[in-house]
């Protein structure tokens, strides 16, 4: 990939591929941040980060973030808080820590599809981020292939949440949100109609571990994130695959804020994963992906 962002990787110690913002510069919120979010993950009252002070958190640490918002517009009504230009340029002048993506709801047609090759090419984004609940649609809907087609033209990544979410959760209906369209088997269709696509299915996939699994054993360019969750609530299948078959193809992610990267360290360090494959998960895996890095070494 071309553009890399300028940091330090010998510095780092992890690269965190799945964080949220969900506070302008201006002082607006992204109102989907609510409290639902916050009571389905613990935490009580939802943390607003904007761009810069997310990097903040993240210079501390000495680790480096992908940085995206959900943009839902087609389900909501609602822009995205902050903008795909407010995160790709904020996050621009803290390329030490931050890799940004963007979003764009598959609803928004071939406006949506303009949009994403503007992002590129002007603003430098890594990937894109789809959230199939909240945009409603099935990752196979041949509507949204034009994205598809323009992220692959460019070499970049297309980032999908899988399984259940924390979005309306606990309120009636559900908030109008629907499970299904998050099984990663749906993903799988996309995979095999964009072989030179890289993809990431977020989280662990409950209740389609399995399925996660699977696809991303059988499509070489499928990984998965393990955003969203605590590590010591992963299912026995997914550490597993972690220490195994799936050793360069799983990254860390937090989902920050819901969880912090410090909570998932402490409780990824009670897994049994091996030595060897740690620093893989943490960060040599998201650094080859995201092009920071040459191609993995034989072990």
């Amino acid at each position: 990939m071309s553009d890399v962002p300028t940091m330090d990787l010998d510095q780092l110690v992890a690269i965190d591929v799945h964080t949220h913002v969900h506070r302008s510069v201006r002082g607006e919120t992204h109102r989907a941040a609510g409290e639902d979010m916050g009571e389905y993950f613990g935490i009580g009252s939802m943390p607003r980060y904007s761009v810069s002070e997310l990097a903040d958190y993240y210079r501390e640490r000495k680790m480096a973030a992908v940085v995206f918002g959900v943009d839902s517009v087609s389900q909501t009504g609602e822009e995205m808080v902050p903008g795909n230009e407010e995160i790709a340029e904020l996050a621009a002048e803290h390329a030490d820590v931050l890799i940004p993506f963007a979003s764009i709801d598959p609803g928004r047609g071939a406006a949506g599809v303009r949009a994403a090759r503007r992002l590129i090419t002007e603003h430098g984004v890594r990937g894109f981020k789809f959230h199939p609940n909240t945009q409603g649609f099935f990752p196979n809907d041949r509507a949204a292939y034009p994205l598809y087609e323009v992220i692959a033209e460019h070499g970049l990544i297309a980032l999908f949440h899988s399984g259940q979410t924390g979005v309306g959760a606990g309120s009636p209906g559900g908030g109008g949100i629907r499970l299904k369209y998050s099984n990663p088997l749906h993903v799988d269709d996309v995979a095999v109609d964009f072989p030179d696509l890289d993809i990431i299915l977020a989280h662990p996939s409950f209740p389609w571990q399995d399925e996660a699994l699977s696809v991303a054993t059988h499509k070489p360019r499928v990984h998965i994130d393990l955003s969203g969750w605590s590590p010591k609530y992963f299912p026995p299948q997914l550490v597993q695959y972690a220490n195994s078959l799936l050793k360069d193809k799983v990254l860390f992610g937090s989902d920050f804020p819901v969880i912090t990267p410090d909570r998932w360290m402490k409780d990824f360090a009670g897994l049994p994963i091996k030595d060897e494959v740690r620093p893989k998960i943490m960060k040599d895996n998201a650094a080859r992906l995201l092009g920071l890095a040459g191609p993995a070494q034989p072990a």
